[in-house]
């Protein structure tokens, strides 16, 4: 089950995320959550943007497959003021535990829906998200469009560095599934304490959509497209931006759908 490698990746997530990602986009999940009523991160995992936004005061809540990235987020939640840790509940974001219409917002940030593999787990998240809302709610996605351009490699050392005094490194290898659209990372790590050497390898797979099948799909979900973004600055969106951000709400039941390409 593709949930195993996330578990297995959880001790390394926040590492290599420091490396890589960081926090480049939390101001931008900081506005959109700001507002009255309760906003929920789809896969939210160790709590990267989760923990910062609760910490900001919005009214968050999460939900994330992977109990042992909820694990770590509960860890870090605890440093919060009780009335500021957010709910966190292990669940699928196609098959989501809430009650219609219970979230003001909604956002899957950095690629989460792009771990959904198929075009039936996709479609099932949006029409998942758009249940949560209210008409007019809103719905924030954020999708990695460099995913296919990446050359297959075996075996680079991707990254070296200490963990919790132990000396980690991350040796990758990227296989490329065209015909499916995936991007396939098969991941090393190498844990070194002292004489002590463990290794934990594991696949994380990843699926790239073009953006007017994204806009079709959120379309057919229920959701009026707001805005089309390039960067977490409101930059003009091209097929080669660096970031893809789209922002939707969610329409009145029976109004028409857009007219498909």
């Amino acid at each position: 089950m593709w949930v195993v490698g996330w578990d297995k990746y959880a001790p390394f997530y926040d590492w290599e995320n420091s490396r890589t990602m960081g926090r480049r986009d939390l101001r931008f999940w900081e506005e959109f959550a700001r507002g009255r009523g309760r906003t929920l991160e789809l896969g939210c995992g160790t709590g990267r943007l989760l923990i910062p936004l609760a910490r900001a005061g919005a009214a968050v809540a999460g939900v994330d497959l992977s109990s042992a990235m909820l694990e770590r987020a509960r860890v870090r939640a605890r440093r919060l003021p009780l009335k500021r840790r957010p709910a966190m509940v292990r669940g699928d974001i196609t098959r989501l535990p809430f009650a219609d219409r219970s979230f003001a917002r909604v956002f899957a940030p950095y690629g989460v829906l792009q771990s959904l593999l198929s075009d039936s787990a996709f479609d099932a998240a949006l029409s998942d998200a758009a249940r949560l809302l209210p008409p007019g709610g809103r719905f924030g996605i954020e999708l990695i469009p460099e995913l296919t351009s990446w050359r297959p490699y075996q075996r680079q050392v991707r990254f070296r560095g200490k963990l919790g005094g132990a000396h980690v490194m991350l040796v990758e290898s990227v296989r490329q599934d065209r015909r499916r659209g995936l991007t396939i990372f098969d991941e090393e790590f190498t844990v070194r304490r002292g004489r002590s050497v463990t290794r934990r390898r594991f696949p994380l797979s990843f699926r790239s959509l073009p953006m007017e099948s994204v806009l079709n799909r959120l379309d057919a979900a229920g959701f009026d497209v707001e805005a089309v973004q390039g960067s977490y600055r409101g930059g003009v969106w091209t097929p080669d931006s660096d970031v893809w951000i789209v922002t939707a709400v969610r329409r009145p039941e029976g109004r028409r759908l857009r007219q498909q390409k």
